[in-house]
């Protein structure tokens, strides 16, 4: 059982490092469902943290839904692991093939949003998206690279399927479902990084039109194109990053 106690370099996150391995020993199977962790004392002395790490890895195991705690009796592998609550950690998107399986994901999801807003979308959800592209334009035109524009046009189109459930999933992923943080004030952007912009919201203008127009087919074929030309554009900014 305190295999995964060996003790912990100091460079990462204590609390994280520890946590990761107790999901792993629980996950795999290794922690069986009802087994007890070891005490606080264990863990510090084999893990060689502190208590306060041992109680901060706990309660986000708790919070994650694997273990269970009982008063005065210790922590224990809760019942149904798998049943545990979905989420993202937003630790986890460090590396450019975790927000890409982010974005893989959202294409799962916007492409049929983008449908059903034009099938089912009144004429004030329409304004709505509108007004939201027409943000995103000028928060360009300021100099910023509109994140949170360009979140409020996509959930203005979830808002638009009628079904809360398409808004929730966007509220979830948050400000993770625009991983675009290395455009630059433009002041500062090259050429490249202007025409960058401009293609994204050509795209965007396609969405909103094909939505405005009613035309379910040409609203998924145009948010289809406009995710997957993210995925290759997030890439190539990741690639240059590392040079």
């Amino acid at each position: 059982m305190l295999a995964a106690l060996r003790p912990l370099s100091p460079p990462r996150n204590l609390t994280r490092e520890l946590v990761e391995r107790l999901s792993a020993e629980i996950t795999s199977g290794k922690l069986a469902p009802g087994v007890r962790l070891p005490t606080e004392l264990e863990m510090m002395a084999a893990a060689g943290v502190s208590r306060t790490v041992v109680r901060e890895a706990v309660a986000a195991l708790r919070a994650e839904g694997l273990v269970v705690t009982r008063q005065g009796v210790g922590a224990f592998v809760a019942a149904d692991v798998q049943r545990r609550p979905f989420r993202i950690d937003p630790d986890g998107l460090r590396s450019i093939s975790e927000v890409l399986n982010v974005v893989e994901l959202r294409m799962g999801v916007e492409i049929e949003s983008a449908g059903l807003a034009a099938e089912r979308g009144t004429p004030a959800d329409a304004k709505r998206i509108g007004a939201a592209l027409k943000a995103i334009e000028e928060a360009f035109q300021r100099g910023d690279s509109a994140v949170d524009e360009d979140v409020a046009f996509h959930r203005a189109i979830a808002n638009a399927t009628g079904n809360p459930q398409f808004a929730r999933f966007l509220e979830f992923l948050g400000r993770f479902i625009i991983p675009r943080r290395t455009v630059r004030p433009v002041a500062e952007r090259t050429e490249e990084q202007r025409a960058y912009l401009t293609s994204i919201q050509d795209e965007h203008k396609q969405i909103y039109a094909a939505i405005r127009e009613r035309d379910p087919a040409a609203a998924r074929a145009a948010m289809r194109r406009h995710l997957s030309n993210s995925r290759e554009r997030y890439r190539k900014i990741a690639g240059k990053s590392k040079k």
